[in-house]
């Protein structure tokens, strides 16, 4: 299977790690810090929802927009984790991202109890990594070079 996906060239990787470093402290930041995101940018949240009011999508809550954005957020932890785990290894990028969540959620159950860890968060930034992969293979699909294929060497009769 490791055939199927070219491995990224270097430059790809060090895009993917010059972007994933500021990415992945912006994630422990947002994630691992005793403030939570409705305490700190409440003026946002709000505005979001307004503008979504604004725009028919009534149902829309806090709930739903926390859900919607822990899915969002992790969709570049599956993307990254596809591109910088060696190819022959792929499958670990399918758990990367249920793995950091899951770490996530016991660091701030065990260091942040004020902080609220639960199943839903996991199983939402578990579904944004996949959906990451997903994207980071059908990128590669289509977008990497292939090697030719050349057929095998046959020898004439002399």
């Amino acid at each position: 299977m490791s055939n199927l996906f070219p491995p990224p060239r270097r430059l790809t990787r060090g895009i993917a790690l010059g972007l994933g470093i500021p990415f992945l402290v912006g994630l422990a930041l947002l994630t691992l810090t005793p403030a939570r995101v409705e305490e700190t940018m409440p003026n946002l949240l709000d505005l979001v929802l307004s503008a979504a009011h604004r725009l028919g999508w009534e149902s829309l809550d806090f709930t739903r927009l926390e859900i919607i954005a822990n899915v969002l957020v992790f969709v570049p932890v599956g993307i990254l984790a596809f591109v910088l785990v060696p190819r022959r290894l792929w499958l670990l990028a399918v758990v990367a991202g249920p793995v950091l969540s899951l770490t996530i959620e016991i660091a701030q159950r065990l260091a942040l109890p004020h902080r609220a860890a639960t199943i839903t968060d996991v199983v939402a930034n578990s579904g944004g990594a996949l959906i990451g992969v997903f994207i980071a293979i059908a990128g590669t699909l289509l977008f990497a070079p292939h090697p030719t294929s050349r057929p095998p060497h046959t020898q004439e009769a002399s």
